[in-house]
């Protein structure tokens, strides 16, 4: 579920420089939206999924046709407002550049209607993945309602989110959550500058509700604190194109192995990994995914510090 889906452009450049007029070496337009990522990224390899989000005006008509040419299920709710658009601009070494649009508001009858539209979509699933930024005006505590609202259903729930909309959803005891590290950080209200603090701060998020935590580091890897322990890895990547929807894919992963333990992170980061040497938002085929990259810690230098 994606309750803030966008159009995706992303403009690769040879170097960006602010105030001139710079020539795009590629363009690329995707659908976006952090749940819109994790379907894509699941029915690329094979794993059903639908993805569930509100739609409204020509870019959210435009949202639906790629999604429908991509072959992939969807459950597309109408609404008053306009779908956002995002632009992306790429450079050579990695540097990604982000312009994203707000959103329009959802009034409380369109969000009954997408919790209804994947109630609906649950029939088989095992679990709800509802996922990104609110829009406007759409209250802070939504997921946390959502949570309790399909929990009821019997469908595990996974929550992707930030700041205070993640916050109240933690409180809603979601099965998984999957924060990075800024997230972590806002989420503790402190800095998160070490594979320790990452831990620190996951299990602070447990003892307020939640329950497994899949925290993604950017190049550091990513840590998964749950009932088991603490299992920490890293996918090295030597030329990273594009760090969108890497988290999405890792999450993606995550799932399709199981969503418990070092096989699965292990999964999640090779998902991840592949998304990351992929242009634009392109999510990974099996052909993208190298397993052999990934590194599971038996026992992980906690002391290590973070990418800046």
């Amino acid at each position: 579920m994606t309750l803030n889906p966008s159009l995706d452009r992303t403009i690769e450049v040879d170097r960006l420089v602010r105030g001139t007029m710079t020539r795009a070496t590629s363009a690329r337009l995707d659908p976006g939206g952090k749940g819109v990522n994790v379907s894509r990224a699941l029915l690329a390899n094979q794993v059903p999924s639908v993805a569930v989000l509100p739609v409204g005006g020509a870019d959210g008509e435009q949202l639906v046709r790629l999604l429908e040419a991509d072959g992939i299920p969807l459950s597309a709710v109408p609404v008053a407002g306009r779908t956002r658009s995002n632009v992306t601009i790429a450079e050579p070494d990695g540097t990604v550049t982000k312009l994203n649009e707000p959103g329009e508001p959802l009034s409380g009858a369109e969000l009954g209607a997408v919790a209804d539209a994947v109630l609906a979509a649950t029939e088989s699933a095992s679990w709800v993945v509802t996922c990104g930024s609110l829009p406007p005006g759409v209250p802070a505590g939504i997921y946390a309602q959502m949570c309790e609202f399909f929990t009821q259903a019997g469908v595990q729930v996974a929550v992707d989110a930030s700041g205070p909309a993640l916050l109240a959803a933690v409180e809603a005891s979601p099965v998984l959550i999957k924060p990075n590290r800024e997230e972590l950080a806002e989420a503790v209200g402190h800095p998160v500058d070490s594979v320790g603090d990452a831990v620190e701060a996951a299990q602070a998020l447990r003892e307020r509700g939640a329950g497994t935590v899949l925290a993604s580091l950017g190049a550091d890897g990513a840590v998964l604190v749950e009932d088991d322990g603490v299992t920490i890895g890293e996918a090295p990547v030597a030329a990273a194109r594009s760090t969108v929807g890497a988290g999405d894919a890792l999450l993606a992963g995550f799932l399709a192995a199981g969503a418990r333990g070092s096989a699965a992170l292990a999964e999640g980061l090779a998902w991840g990994a592949a998304a990351v040497r992929l242009p634009a938002s392109r999510m990974p085929r099996p052909g993208d995914i190298r397993r052999d990259i990934v590194h599971i810690h038996a026992r992980p230098d906690l002391g290590r510090s973070l990418i800046a």
